[in-house]
């Protein structure tokens, strides 16, 4: 496993400020992107993990990466102290 699947997820923070999708992401991508990260167990961490969603949405590994910093700044998943993310919305909401 790649510690480079990790480093974009330190810029989350940046993108607290301006909730905004990233370019090129539409809404149906953010209902595909969220449907594919529940399907592995709402959690992003690892290569096991991006390469499901990447599959499922058609998404790029950056806009997988660009789409979980904008779900964390929109206050939808959370930063994991493993430096992965965690959806908290719909099927993945905690109980």
């Amino acid at each position: 496993m790649s510690m480079r699947v990790f480093a974009p997820l330190a810029g989350i923070g940046l993108l607290t400020a301006c909730a905004m999708p990233p370019d090129g992401v539409t809404k149906e991508d953010l209902v595909a992107f969220d449907e594919a990260v529940a399907s592995i167990g709402c959690e992003l961490v690892g290569e096991s993990d991006y390469l499901p969603v990447e599959l499922q949405t058609g998404l790029t590994r950056e806009q997988v990466i660009e789409t979980a910093a904008f779900r964390v700044a929109a206050e939808e998943a959370v930063k994991l102290e493993n430096g992965g993310v965690r959806l908290i919305t719909g099927s993945c909401a905690p109980e």
